[in-house]
């Protein structure tokens, strides 16, 4: 009998363990995710930038090209948003969905463009606000891989760009 336990709790310990660890990628994902999220909406993009990985790529579906290495991240694309719009808040809408590294979750951007673009485009003072979703991949703690999709049509529109 306690032979037949033994090989039982056996059986039983790899899938469970196995998925322990799943569930604890997931969730160290997920926090992850939430401390870059926090970060953006403490308007400090060096805490931003700290959740990436040297080699973090960001993607942005208007744009085409990725941007590759975190320094590269920080001042392309975190500090070009939160000069251009300070007061950006950047929300969640609704739950996110997990599962092992990838965390996505659909959001609305919303602030007031008061400071220049990076690229030189003038502050239109207009407020803004408009959604979209992102694809994170979490290796290791870090922010390996982002992806954004959005609507930069309305986005511009909203700011008289367009």
């Amino acid at each position: 009998m306690q032979m037949r336990v033994s090989r039982a709790v056996r059986a039983l310990a790899l899938p469970v363990a196995v998925a322990w660890g799943i569930a604890a990628s997931a969730q160290e994902a997920l926090s992850v995710v939430d401390g870059y999220l926090a970060a953006w909406n403490a308007h400090d993009s060096a805490a931003a930038a700290g959740y990436f990985a040297d080699g973090v790529v960001y993607y942005d579906a208007s744009v085409g090209t990725p941007v590759e290495g975190r320094d590269a991240a920080k001042t392309q694309v975190i500090d070009a948003f939160l000069n251009a719009a300070p007061d950006a808040v950047w929300t969640r809408d609704g739950d996110p969905v997990v599962s092992g590294d990838a965390v996505a979750f659909e959001w609305t951007f919303g602030g007031t463009n008061s400071g220049d673009w990076a690229d030189g485009t003038k502050a239109t003072g207009k407020s803004f606000s408009f959604h979209g979703m992102s694809l994170f991949r979490v290796e290791d703690g870090k922010i390996v891989r982002q992806s954004d999709y959005y609507d930069a049509l309305g986005f511009y529109k909203q700011l008289g760009l367009m």
